[in-house]
């Protein structure tokens, strides 16, 4: 976990550096912030797009994205494991403050890239075919020889990153969470060789998997993400949400939740690859916007989590004591207060005023 967290650090400053320099150099190639967007128009700065909108709506993007958001960064394994790793919940929730701030990054580094390749083509100064060729093609006519390696490497770091990072987690919670359970007595010579198999096999399936991604999204990388986060995450969100606010949520309605939502997500991948061929009900189930229907699914899960908790026993005081906000107690209260200061609270007010101003301020 070490050796992920230092290589990512590093990768990180090298991505964001050679992205920056794409954005600055490309801004001054277009002619400045006023001529990208003379060129480029309004549409492409505007984040609020009609309810009707087939991609983007903003009930989607806002509704089903925090849906998604909640989903990444409170429950997944990717996030998770590095909060958990720091030395206390001090550190940990600047650590997660941090995050935020870089997460802002990607409008600046990889936003705005991708609207100056559109303003540069329509000067007909730049030619490209696909969305995902956008990148590589503005390094390509941007940067001169060594700065197209620097980017490129941080491109490579971002992949070795993320792929480092699934397998990491992968192969942790196969080892940890399923094999040590049914084999408490391994070795740690054998849980090594267990995590090794664990990550051979994801590496087999992603691969398996990669002429899926081609039809799901319309076929473009960044949408295709974006779907199939939006369809897993939904009941992975209610169980997180209703077992930290609602006493009452038990394992019965967690598993059953958890089930039904992949059965659903399942359901909809099936059906997105065969559209083609359905009608009805069927067909809408497979079109439907993806940011809509994780909302859909969302509420769904909701009332399949609330109903299955309701048909067993709820679980005893001592099973959930610090775990809900309604059975912590009065030293849990003042131990978490204690962990931030005035600095904390600043640095988060002042993020959350940075994001609304930009969703103020890209209204097209």
């Amino acid at each position: 976990m070490r050796a992920v967290v230092y290589t990512e650090a590093f990768q990180t400053v090298v991505l964001i550096g050679g992205s920056l320099i794409v954005t600055i150099i490309g801004l001054n190639a277009v002619g400045g912030w006023a001529e990208l967007k003379a060129v480029a128009g309004s549409d492409h700065f505007n984040m609020w797009r009609p309810a009707s909108d087939p991609d983007f709506p903003w009930t989607g993007m806002l509704f089903g994205g925090t849906i998604v958001g909640i989903w990444y960064w409170c429950t997944d394994q990717y996030i998770v494991q590095r909060t958990l790793a720091a030395n206390n919940i001090s550190v940990g929730r600047r650590g997660a403050i941090f995050g935020a701030y870089l997460k802002l990054m990607p409008i600046f580094i990889f936003l705005i890239p991708g609207i100056i390749a559109f303003a540069l083509r329509e000067k007909g100064m730049l030619e490209y075919d696909h969305s995902d060729e956008v990148f590589p093609t503005l390094i390509g006519y941007l940067l001169p020889v060594g700065l197209r390696g620097l980017v490129a490497g941080g491109l490579m770091a971002a992949l070795m990153s993320s792929l480092a990072s699934v397998f990491n987690s992968s192969s942790t919670l196969f080892t940890v969470d399923i094999f040590k359970k049914l084999y408490p007595n391994a070795s740690v010579e054998r849980l090594v060789q267990i995590g090794r198999w664990a990550t051979g096999v994801v590496v087999i399936l992603g691969m398996l998997w990669i002429p899926i991604m081609a039809k799901i999204g319309g076929g473009v990388l960044y949408q295709y993400l974006q779907s199939v986060q939006s369809y897993i995450a939904p009941p992975i969100t209610v169980v997180f949400l209703l077992g930290i606010l609602w006493k009452r949520t038990n394992a019965r309605g967690a598993i059953v939740t958890l089930f039904f939502g992949l059965v659903v997500g399942v359901l909809r991948i099936a059906l997105e690859l065969a559209r083609e061929d359905l009608n009805g009900i069927w067909e809408w189930y497979a079109t439907v916007n993806f940011a809509h229907f994780a909302i859909f699914n969302f509420l769904a899960c909701l009332v399949v989590c609330i109903v299955a908790s309701l048909t067993a026993a709820p679980p005893s005081r001592d099973q959930i004591k610090g775990l809900t906000f309604g059975t912590l107690t009065e030293e849990q209260k003042q131990e978490n207060r204690d962990s931030y200061n005035i600095w904390d609270v600043v640095i988060s007010a002042l993020l959350l005023i940075i994001v609304i101003s930009i969703l103020v301020y890209f209204r097209g």
